[in-house]
């Protein structure tokens, strides 16, 4: 079972995480990941720009990508878009297998390609206005790992 969303509106990771336990029943093991909007000093809001036709369909093709490389019962991506203020969650990525290896395989996976290989701009507003905001040199090494 794969849910995928890209969401405009806030969410609770934590109500997305239990009914995605619940679903999964058999599985040996859940692993997760909750992102959320870092309150740095002098950012006052971060926002993910998104085009739901592009951004919907390349986190589809993901979660397929994931699905391919490990033995899963179940895969949620649930991705924020829009303006978010510090400590608001931006993504849960969560899989459910009957082991443990692929759960957090994949949720790494999953994870360092949207961080650095997705379909999101991202800037963040400070008090010298609005600034665009890259991928790290950690994030395309992170990535790099599964070519």
């Amino acid at each position: 079972m794969r849910d995928v969303q890209l969401l405009a509106k806030g969410f609770s990771p934590g109500k997305a995480l239990g009914l995605f336990a619940k679903a999964h029943p058999d599985a040996g093991g859940i692993a997760s990941f909750v992102g959320k909007v870092r309150p740095e000093a002098d950012v006052k809001v971060l926002e993910l720009k998104a085009y739901p036709r592009m951004t919907l369909p390349g986190m589809e093709a993901l979660a397929a990508d994931v699905e391919a490389r490990w033995t899963l019962d179940g895969l949620l991506i649930h991705h924020r878009h829009g303006v978010m203020r510090p400590g608001a969650p931006i993504v849960l990525v969560a899989a459910a297998a009957r082991h443990r290896r692929d759960v957090i395989e994949a949720v790494d996976f999953a994870m360092d390609h949207l961080k650095s290989a997705s379909w999101f701009w991202k800037r963040e507003k400070r008090g010298d206005g609005w600034h665009w905001i890259e991928p790290r040199e950690q994030d395309h090494a992170d990535l790099s790992r599964w070519a």
